[in-house]
């Protein structure tokens, strides 16, 4: 369940209610009193802004609770969440001052005309005299929002502007949101393609499956820069980082493990693919009708794609019957569906990755006793599986060498880096997968990603500091 931080600003009559009367009622109805505020003091009377922890749906029953207590005002009840939001959650900022009027000369007209001709005799030079070479757009038809679904460009862009925080936060990268209003696919690859020449990257988020493969594959053929849609990509990648890493706590190598995929949507597709990149040679991918076998026929081009790889099994069944005897489980799909009794059905050394959101597969309670290494997509648990160590990293380092495509060399390379971030004497099955704020992983994906570009040839600078 999620949680939320909720202000209470409170008027108290002290004649009839103490401080000690609002927090016990406020534990009572499920709220964890943080910080107080005295905004105003008095002895008969004072006002109060009171920070509250709870969960998101504890918040009504906290102001009922509140409001019938004697004594007791509600004057106002602030969401931090909301508050931070207030105003979007970025903005852009000149490189320089405009002083006077010889900057200004210099910077717009009549300066620049000799910039722009330059760049109209040569589009290349757009890179070192434009925002091209350092500009990612976060590009959403708000079909497939996080846990929400389809709720909309409008309702997207908290999450894109978020995306962008990141991005410049992390790696330096100026991304914006653009949230398009539109579910056509050919609108969509049209729109992104005519705004292109500002942009240095593309990044894909929250578009709905099927559509969202048409519309990278579509792009990444038709532009010359990268296209890389995160929702797919950055989960497959960041899951094979935390594999690798959880194979070395159990001992397992990848060539001999038998992994079960659940959910065949956008990031489990792109999780299977890496995984059979990565050496995999026993895959069991699963969707709600059950097991894509081996030379079966499907209707989504990426499941007939899976159905030809000599990788996958061939034998048919559900989830439940085909968990028998798996080394490892990884979870793209819903809550709930598995078991303790399911789990303990896998080999020895079994390795759970349960990454629905917001509540996974399998609760950690349930599937702890019985796997020797457990993760989800949840920050409040252990081994989080978050794509926000790999796309930061992994722009920075394509950006910096102008990269023509982010392919599966780049992705691999990714993984791997990200997993080399922890160490021999951090590792255990508590500690798989590096954090978000580990200086170090931007620095390790932007090398590798470089290093992979330059080998495959989808480089067209080699930065400096590779010289």
């Amino acid at each position: 369940m999620a949680q939320t931080s909720i202000i209470f600003r409170l008027e108290l009559d002290h004649r009839k209610v103490s401080f000690g009367d609002v927090a016990a009622t406020i534990s009572r109805a499920g709220g964890d009193i943080t910080s107080i505020d005295v905004i105003r003091p008095g002895h008969d009377a004072s006002t109060r802004d009171i920070t509250v922890d709870l969960q998101d749906n504890k918040e009504t029953a906290v102001v009922e609770a509140l409001r019938n207590l004697d004594g007791i005002k509600v004057v106002n009840v602030s969401d931090r969440t909301f508050l931070v939001h207030l105003g979007g959650k970025i903005t852009v900022q000149p490189t320089l001052p405009i002083k006077n009027r010889d900057d200004l000369s210099k910077v717009y007209t009549p300066g620049v005309a000799k910039v722009c001709r330059a760049i109209a005799e040569d589009v290349g030079k757009a890179y070192s005299l434009t925002i091209k070479r350092n500009t990612v757009a976060v590009v959403t038809d708000g079909t497939a929002v996080l846990g929400l679904g389809d709720i909309g460009p409008h309702a997207a862009a908290p999450v894109m502007e978020g995306k962008a925080m990141l991005f410049k936060q992390l790696a330096g990268v100026d991304a914006f949101p653009i949230c398009l209003d539109t579910k056509d696919t050919e609108e969509i690859i049209r729109t992104i393609k005519t705004i292109s020449p500002i942009f240095g990257g593309i990044n894909l988020e929250d578009i709905g499956s099927p559509r969202c493969f048409e519309i990278e594959t579509r792009l990444n053929a038709e532009l010359d820069i990268p296209v890389f849609h995160d929702d797919q990509h950055g989960t497959a990648v960041v899951t094979i980082a935390g594999l690798i890493n959880a194979l070395k706590v159990v001992g397992k190598r990848m060539e001999n493990i038998r992994v079960v995929v659940n959910g065949i949507g956008a990031a489990g597709v792109s999780i299977c693919k890496m995984l059979l990149g990565a050496g995999v040679r026993h895959l069991v991918p699963i969707d709600r009708e059950g097991a894509i076998v081996r030379g079966g026929s499907y209707p989504y081009p990426m499941w007939q794609w899976l159905a030809d790889q000599p990788q996958v099994e061939a034998v048919p069944g559900t989830l439940k019957e085909l968990i028998a005897d798996a080394d490892v489980f990884i979870g793209v799909s819903r809550a709930r569906l598995l078991n303790q009794d399911d789990v303990k059905r896998m080999k020895p050394g079994a390795i759970v990755f349960a990454m629905a959101n917001p509540e996974p597969e399998i609760s950690p309670e349930e599937a702890l006793p019985h796997v020797a290494v457990f993760a989800t997509g949840r920050s409040d648990f252990p081994n989080q599986i978050n794509n926000v160590l790999v796309f930061p990293g992994l722009f920075r380092g394509a950006l910096d060498c102008r990269a023509r495509e982010i392919n599966e060399p780049m992705k691999l390379a990714a993984a791997r880096a990200i997993a080399s971030v922890v160490t021999a004497d951090e590792l255990n099955d508590q500690y798989i997968i590096p954090s978000i704020f580990n200086e170090k992983v931007v620095a390790y994906v932007r090398k590798a990603v470089i290093e992979a570009a330059i080998l495959t040839n989808v480089a067209r600078r080699t930065p400096p500091d590779f010289r």
